[in-house]
């Protein structure tokens, strides 16, 4: 688990220095995924750009699965801070799309999402952000 937690954190990392070198203020969460009430990774805005609460996920494998209630708990959290939900998906070797928590795809008990369909539906970092 250690590993796992640290791949997260360094993507977490890298996606919070893509918000800064595109002049957004960005904060990372401490204890996001582990800690109750901390229920994204990334939190950024930019004055007339929108403000944004981001969960960020990274893989090796060509799909991530997310929990149904970890979705639930984040868009309830964005929604009582006003802030925009983005699933932010870093594939190993392909790099990050972004996403409307909508473009999921149910499998279950889990909301899903294929590089494929990050290929076809997801947006870079600069056709998601203004």
């Amino acid at each position: 688990m250690p590993h796992n937690k640290a791949k997260g954190s360094k993507a977490e990392r890298e996606l919070y220095q893509m918000f800064v070198d595109n002049s957004f203020r960005a904060v990372r969460v401490a204890g996001s995924g582990t800690m109750e009430n901390a229920d994204c990774d990334i939190i950024a805005g930019k004055k007339g750009c929108g403000k944004y609460a981001i969960e960020a996920k990274s893989t090796k494998k060509p799909i991530q699965y997310i929990t149904k209630d970890q979705i639930s708990r984040f868009v309830g959290f964005s929604d009582i801070f006003g802030l925009k939900p983005v699933i932010a998906v870093r594939f190993n070797r392909v790099g990050w799309f972004f996403f409307n928590p909508r473009s999921l795809v149910d499998s279950g008990k889990n909301w899903g999402l294929s590089l494929e369909r990050a290929r076809k539906k997801g947006k870079r970092f600069s056709q998601f952000f203004c």
